[in-house]
This record gives C-alpha cells, sequence and structure tokens, in this order.
C-alpha cells in the first residue's frame, strides 16, 4: 500500500459535485504501481464516477485481496473505510462487512488471479449470494507480484515475454458471472474512461452483485530470456546497494470506438487485442444471448465490452435473509447478545 500523501496544491476552478467537493477530495495517495499500468487508469475512473454520483467519501467501504490490483484502493477514496485481506479471501471480508453495516456502497477490487484461482470459491459464492457490492476484477492475464506468470484469465496460445506458450484455456469471468448468477456484469478497457465511468456509476447503483471486468494492460514483462537488459541479466553481473526495480515509463493506453464496431488495441509489449462495443439494440436482460454473444465474440477473438447483463428482479442477501433494515453496528449489544437463555433456546432448535 502507499502512504505517500499527493500535494495538497489543486486547481482553484475544478469543478464541485453537489456536495460542493471537488475529484481531488475523492482520490488517495500516490501511486506506486508502474508508469502506464492500466490499473492507474481504473483508480482514477473510480474516483470520476464516484464523485460524479455525489456520494460522500465516508460512505464507502473497499476491500482488496493479494497483488498489484489489490494494492490500488489506497489510492482512491482515501477518507473511506479499507481493509486489504488474505489472497482471495476479499468476498468474505465484504460479506461480513455488508452483514454488519449494509449502508456502506462497497468496492471489492480484485485481479484474474485474485478472483479466478485461489478465490474462485469466494467469487462463486459471492455471487450466488447476491451480495450488495461491486466487485473491480483488474484483468491483466498475469500474476503481476510474482514476475508474470499466466493467470487464469491468459487465453490459451499467447506468449510470455520469456517465450513460454500458454497451453490452458482461459477462464472468461464475464461468461463465468453469469451463469453462476451473478446480476449484473459488465467489461470494460481501463484506456476507455468514456465506457468505464458510465458502467461504475451503473454498478455502484445496483442492488445487487455488479461484476465489472476490466481489461488492463501491464507494462513491466517486456524483458526476455537472454536479452542483456533484462532485469534478471542486470542482476547477475552487478552487485547493487539495493534490490530495485527500475520500469521504463510508458504511455497509458487509451481507445475510443462507437457502438457496435470493433477495434485493435496494441498493447505495450506489441501484442495486440481486439475489443469490441456492444451496439445499442443488445438486451443485457437476456442472458442466453449474453453468454452466446461472449462465445461467439471470443471464438472470433474479440473482446466484447459494456454492460454484458443485468437483472434488477432478484433479491440481494439481506432480502433473502429478512434482516433488520437497521445496520448491526447501530444495534445495542444487549440485542446483539441476548445472553446464555436465549442462546439455549436457539441452540435447542437443532438438538
Amino acid at each position: 500500500m502507499s502512504f505517500i500523501k499527493k500535494p495538497a496544491v489543486r486547481h482553484p476552478k475544478l469543478p464541485l459535485n453537489e456536495l460542493g467537493l471537488t475529484v481531488r477530495d475523492y482520490e488517495g495517495g500516490m501511486s506506486t504501481l508502474c508508469a502506464g499500468c492500466g490499473h492507474d487508469a481504473i483508480t482514477g475512473a473510480i474516483v470520476e464516477a464516484a464523485w460524479g454520483l455525489s456520494i460522500p467519501t465516508h460512505r464507502f467501504a473497499k476491500l482488496s485481496g493479494i497483488g498489484c490490483s489489490s494494492k490500488t484502493p489506497a489510492y482512491f477514496l482515501r477518507d473511506s473505510h479499507g481493509l486489504n485481506s488474505c489472497h482471495g479471501r476479499m468476498p468474505s471480508i465484504a460479506t461480513g462487512a455488508n452483514s454488519a453495516n449494509r449502508d456502506l456502497y462497497y468496492i471489492g477490487v480484485s485481479g484474474d488471479g485474485d478472483s479466478l484461482s485461489i478465490g474462485m470459491g469466494q467469487f462463486a459464492h459471492a455471487i450466488r449470494r447476491n451480495l450488495n457490492m461491486t466487485y473491480i476484477i483488474e484483468n491483466n492475464g498475469v500474476y503481476g507480484l510474482t514476475k508474470g506468470q499466466f493467470s487464469a484469465a491468459a487465453d490459451r496460445g499467447s506468449k510470455a515475454k520469456k517465450g513460454e506458450v500458454n497451453l490452458q484455456p482461459a477462464i472468461d469471468p464475464c461468461s463465468t458471472a453469469i451463469t453462476l448468477g451473478a446480476t449484473f456484469v459488465a467489461r470494460s478497457f481501463s484506456g476507455d474512461k468514456a465506457q468505464l465511468v458510465p458502467i461504475l456509476k451503473a454498478a455502484f447503483n445496483h442492488r445487487g452483485f455488479a461484476m465489472v471486468d476490466v481489461i488492463s494492460p501491464c507494462v513491466t514483462f517486456n524483458d526476455h530470456e537472454g536479452s542483456t537488459r533484462s532485469y534478471k541479466y542486470s542482476r547477475d553481473h552487478f552487485a547493487p546497494a539495493i534490490m530495485a526495480d527500475f520500469v521504463p515509463p510508458a504511455e497509458d493506453i487509451k481507445a475510443r470506438y462507437e457502438e457496435g464496431e470493433a477495434m485493435p488495441v496494441e498493447l505495450h509489449d506489441g501484442s495486440r487485442i481486439v475489443l469490441r462495443k456492444i451496439d445499442k439494440d443488445y438486451d443485457p436482460t437476456d442472458r442466453v444471448n449474453a453468454v452466446s454473444n461472449l462465445m461467439r465474440n471470443n471464438d472470433a477473438g474479440e473482446i466484447t465490452t459494456g454492460i454484458l447483463y443485468l437483472d434488477e428482479s432478484q433479491p440481494e442477501m439481506h432480502e433473502v435473509n429478512n434482516t433488520t433494515a437497521t445496520p448491526l453496528i447501530d444495534i445495542p449489544y444487549s440485542k446483539l447478545n441476548p445472553g446464555n437463555d436465549m442462546l439455549r433456546k436457539i441452540q435447542s432448535r437443532y438438538r
């Protein structure tokens, strides 16, 4: 996490939202991610979406697991509640927090490794419970903190920087979430703020589990075996005073394309992905069409973006469990813990 404060200087003509706050009031600490990382662009989109909805920053709770993506909650909404949990365990922490205080806006930030490998079981059950939260997957196809191994989201046939070819099929978080019963599923690209910000606004306002998969390029792993300029070669032949990486600065990748169009995007390492934005006639309430559309475009080598599936008819977790409308944190301890006699009475039901 980053504890480096951003400079207090701000432009005097920054626009104000309905609360009289500027976008700077929704920021966090200085990012320690690599220059040009798509995760920082996602941070900017979260800041803009929260500011645009005029939600007080203390009304948010932000949670994460482990990975490059899970560092990012330190970079937005500095006055909000937050917890960095264990690898893959963010959904259970979010479930507990939401059970205690249903009045907050919950943002879970995860990565494709954090959610689709070690955290797959917890990811699935947060969907099953229709937990009222926005679940953002910052998807770059690699384990960034452990030097670029393939994640479960890496496409079969894709190559690592050292030349290995991924032979395993990818897990698509969007089709997975839809088939598991998620009530809001969307995908965007970190460089397309014009699409991502409105999607995040819709996710924050959705009643239930809102999953947003964001394709987010990793800029670091562009060295290769045998290069005399690679990080490994440099460490093998020099004796530095401290162990540190230098990551060459890179420009943020930005994309602009219209509804219904497909556009190739070249990533920092020279590889290319093709994004296809859903058209105006797309029906996000048709689950079968949403899955078939994802599979059809995936077979064509295209990544579908937009709000892919939406179901506002399903009850969320508190409605299913008929919990009190009063957040547990506001209920007196005497009612939350009524004593041994009441505990024995409850236990007798199960004997």
